[in-house]
């Protein structure tokens, strides 16, 4: 803040936290755009330090307790709308690789760590300047575990990092009252490619993907097994994605709600009756889950993060899951008629991970299988879904 540093900093000391020194909070290799506010809707307010773009944004503030892959979850979709917090200190401290984004974009609105920090003097491969160049705004300096707390205690809440030097607390408190709400707003639209994409050769067996915010990763896992990959809108149809010998579908994850989705619950149905090799991931599992006639509703406490273990109710094996999602199929709404049972359960809150059908080849998971870095416990979904479309041959 040194070039700034003859402006008053009086203002951001109305907040009972105090306000970092800049220093002490994001390396001088990466710099900073002076103080800032992180304030959520109940009425906190939390003093910092701005280090991502200098603008101000909003939206959900949701917890993620992952060591490692900031870069992931900034490029992750299904981010899209959200303010993520990290609760490990140190965000930043091994640089970026280009080709480990998960999208073209980073989606989230807003960054929040305890330090920011940077592995190396080149520019572009900080994260702050895929933040900066993409407007996405950080906050640096806060107490983010006491602040996690404080969620688990309250809920989700709309948050918004103010803009630099912008110390009207007054003002920033109505802008984030004002923000939208996460369930009034259509992420899928925003984050949904408009045309079909194909990755692969004519000769490779082929699978059509529904792209409702699809990471690079599920495409990756599905190359490495041999397969074509053909990714569709949210908006396709059956006779769309059945087209030209397809030998599986794939829901990929995505951001929002599913009980705005009827357009692609109507889709999956359509697939399930078909009885083709399908298998949901995160929001494509929420969607199938809804298409068999389950409900859906939002968690407390949304699942952000590497380390949530999951139970599978046949074998009895427990695995470490990468997880970001507010929503879970209520398993006490799936009709027995249905054909699908609830075959994956979390081990911290019980709640539903899984799907499978009993005599279809369908299987959905709640968590991330492709997720990297972090646990690979989850990779045999993939392999499982290979060995579904081979026995339909």
């Amino acid at each position: 803040m040194d070039q700034v540093a003859r402006k008053s900093l009086a203002p951001y000391r109305r907040s009972l936290i105090p306000l970092p020194e800049a220093a002490a909070v994001v390396d001088a290799r990466i710099g900073d755009h002076g103080p800032a506010l992180l304030t959520l809707e109940d009425g906190s307010v939390f003093p910092g330090v701005s280090w991502g773009a200098p603008v101000a944004a909003g939206g959900d503030l949701v917890v993620n307790t992952s060591q490692s892959g900031y870069q992931e979850i900034c490029t992750d979709p299904s981010y899209a709308g959200q303010v993520v917090l990290m609760t490990y200190p140190l965000i930043g401290n091994y640089g970026r690789l280009r080709e480990d984004d998960q999208s073209a974009q980073p989606w989230l609105r807003g960054l929040v760590v305890a330090h920011a920090t940077a592995a190396i003097a080149k520019d572009g491969a900080q994260l702050a300047a895929l933040l900066r160049t993409h407007g996405i705004p950080a906050i640096a300096g806060v107490e983010t575990r006491s602040l996690a707390r404080r969620l688990r205690e309250t809920g989700a809440q709309r948050a918004r990092i103010s803009a630099p030097w912008d110390a009207d607390y007054d003002a920033a408190l109505a802008a984030t009252r004002a923000l939208a709400r996460w369930e009034d707003e259509d992420f899928v639209g925003l984050v949904s490619p408009a045309r079909v994409e194909q990755i692969g050769g004519p000769d490779e067996p082929c699978i059509a993907v529904v792209d409702f915010g699809l990471k690079s990763n599920i495409v990756r896992a599905l190359r490495a097994r041999g397969f074509s990959v053909r990714i569709h809108p949210h908006t396709a149809t059956a006779a769309e994605l059945l087209q030209g010998g397809v030998r599986g579908v794939v829901l990929s994850p995505g951001p929002g709600d599913p009980a705005r989705l009827d357009g692609p619950v109507a889709l999956a149905r359509s697939i399930v009756d078909v009885g083709l090799p399908l298998l949901g991931i995160c929001l494509g599992h929420q969607i199938i889950g809804r298409a068999a006639g389950a409900a859906t509703r939002r968690l407390a406490f949304g699942h952000h993060g590497a380390n949530h273990p999951v139970r599978d109710l046949a074998t009895g094996r427990v695995y470490v899951t990468a997880q970001n999602h507010e929503v879970e199929v209520v398993a006490s709404t799936l009709p027995a008629a249905s054909g699908f049972v609830v075959s994956q359960v979390n081990l911290n809150d019980a709640s539903v991970e899984g799907l499978r059908h009993t005599d279809l080849p369908i299987e959905t998971v709640q968590y991330h299988p492709e997720g990297s870095p972090g646990p690979l416990d989850a990779t045999p979904v993939f392999d499982r879904f290979v060995t579904a479309i081979e026995a339909a041959r």
